[in-house]
């Protein structure tokens, strides 16, 4: 569910920078000054609201929300420190402004929601083609080399026909299911890579740099779904040309903030875009070889008359219409959605449930008397886990792997609130301060699985946590990223106990587009007494 990666990012759009140079002599002269920046409530004269046809009085404008200018987004972005913590600043801006408010740029305005009903409320009012907001930061490149666009960048009915050809043979729960044996020998070689890292320890048991590890699981996990083929992440030394992709994805997310950020005519001083673009150039060079030999498979197999079998990469090449660089769009972005979700929860799971000995307990308890023995565990066995299912969804809710979205309204005007809205309204969605409301999540920042239970409890609000979107425009990958995760998670809790290294001390969640670890987090994997997968 990637999308425009910053509110900043959202009231200051690539479509050019105006609005972001226009805002230069405001923000420095907040610099010298910063007592100037104050809460800008209602600012300037009250639009006239009978002037707009058809609305009846008792509905409200957008004169009646609280204002705050992009310099004030400027200055707390740099000088307050929420540049990498962006996810914060959610919760500090909902208690000043309310639930919505407006953030000004020049001409460009952005509507921000921050409840749980305005969400539902604007969710269930989609059009029928979702828009996002402005993506030219990911689409500028592919436009230069003239490659096609995805699932998150591709917009209007081209976008709709493309999902529905993108989500067979995955998001269907069936689908899904085919993806279990490849997955299961991914998590295998995986386990092995715990068992080889914790032997070269110093104690025997403890591995260093967790989120490294599970990168590499997550990525050779979704490139062995849409290449049909082993990278070899989890060997020992990983092949060149593979160290040189996941450093190409490093590199892009790390460098899309500034590049996103700075105005174009930056670009001729400081290297930051430069760096975001080689990103991209190493992960479409990656991906393009990867299906240009399947594509010669393929076409090696209908010359000699044989039958063309395989799954994801060879049904887009061989039972649609899609065109080749559509297919190098597509599959690049799915690679990307697919290895930040999987791993970084997998990350942020293992560090709740290390710190929580009682819900660890619990969890393998569960995982050992539903997968008896040495078998190995199944999707279907998935389904009678409800706390494993649980410990995940709790996990994204406290640390939404994306904790920002946004939407376009582009058809037709729209009331939400009790506020009329243009067509053409941006609206900013904040995910991460919605899923810490205690009105929706009592004592939210207490790691609770048992609150989603299906029991006959008071369940929350679906729409409180909506890690992998809403509607058609949700994730794609949804299914295969829990299949994975879920999979991943028995196997290790059956057969280690998960301690954390005291000397890494409490972990904070850092916006590096997604939410990671503000450090290396390192955990001791002990042997249990009777380990039996």
């Amino acid at each position: 569910n990637i999308s425009c990666c910053s509110h900043f990012l959202l009231c200051a759009p690539m479509a050019g920078h105006r609005a972001l140079c226009s805002a230069g002599s405001a923000a420095r002269r907040l610099i010298l000054r910063p007592s100037a920046v104050t809460l800008d409530v209602r600012r300037g004269a009250r639009e006239n609201a009978a002037a707009v046809q058809g609305i009846p009085g008792n509905i409200r404008t957008q004169a009646d929300l609280p204002v705050v200018t992009l310099p004030t987004v400027l200055y707390r972005l740099i000088f307050k420190g929420y540049y990498n913590r962006m996810h914060e600043m959610q919760l500090y801006e909902k208690k000043i402004y309310g639930h919505m408010f407006k953030v000004v740029s020049g001409q460009m305005h952005t509507i921000a929601i921050s409840s749980v009903e305005l969400l539902e409320e604007l969710l269930r009012k989609e059009e029928k083609f979702p828009r996002r907001g402005d993506m030219t930061i990911w689409t500028e490149y592919r436009d230069k080399k003239g490659l096609g666009y995805g699932p998150f960048t591709e917009e209007g009915e081209k976008w709709y026909t493309l999902r529905a050809v993108l989500n067979k043979r995955m998001l269907h729960p069936r689908d899904s299911v085919k993806y279990e044996s490849v997955v299961n020998t991914v998590v295998t070689d995986f386990v092995k890579r715990i068992n080889h890292l914790r032997k070269t320890s110093p104690t025997g048991d403890l591995v260093p740099n967790m989120s490294n590890e599970l990168y590499r699981f997550a990525l050779e996990g979704i490139s062995c779904i849409l290449f049909e083929t082993r990278i070899g992440c989890l060997e020992n030394k990983i092949p060149a040309e593979t160290q040189d992709f996941i450093n190409s994805i490093v590199q892009m997310f790390t460098y899309s903030m500034i590049a996103s950020i700075l105005p174009s005519w930056t670009r001729n001083f400081l290297p930051f875009h430069w760096w975001y673009i080689s990103g991209w150039e190493g992960i479409f060079k990656f991906a393009c070889k990867q299906i240009d030999k399947k594509m010669e498979d393929i076409q090696r197999r209908l010359d000699t008359n044989q039958e063309v079998e395989g799954e994801y990469l060879t049904y887009l090449l061989s039972n649609t219409n899609m065109s080749q660089k559509d297919v190098y769009g597509s599959v690049a972005e799915l690679l990307l959605a697919g290895v930040d979700t999987t791993s970084n929860t997998m990350l942020w799971a293992l560090y709740l449930l290390s710190r929580d000995p009682e819900k660890q307990d619990t969890l393998y308890q569960e995982v050992a008397s539903t997968i008896k023995g040495d078998r190995i565990p199944t999707a279907e066995d998935i389904n009678n886990m409800p706390y494993l299912k649980s410990v995940i969804k709790e996990t994204l809710r406290m640390y939404p792997v994306v904790p920002l979205n946004a939407r376009l309204f582009t058809v037709s005007d729209t009331i939400i609130g009790g506020h009329y809205f243009p067509k053409e309204t941006t609206f900013v969605l904040y995910h991460y301060a919605i899923s810490q409301d205690e009105k929706v999540f009592p004592e939210p920042r207490s790691f609770k699985p048992e609150r989603w239970f299906r029991d006959g409890r008071v369940r929350p609000n679906p729409f409180g946590s909506i890690p992998f979107g809403f509607g058609v425009r949700g994730c794609a990958g949804k299914r295969i990223a829990e299949l994975e995760m879920h999979l991943a998670l028995a196997r290790i809790i059956k057969l280690f106990e998960v301690k954390p290294d005291p000397r890494v001390g409490d972990v904070k969640a850092i916006n590096r587009t997604v939410l990671v670890p503000d450090r290396q987090v390192n955990f001791y994997f002990l042997d249990r007494k009777n380990p039996t997968i």
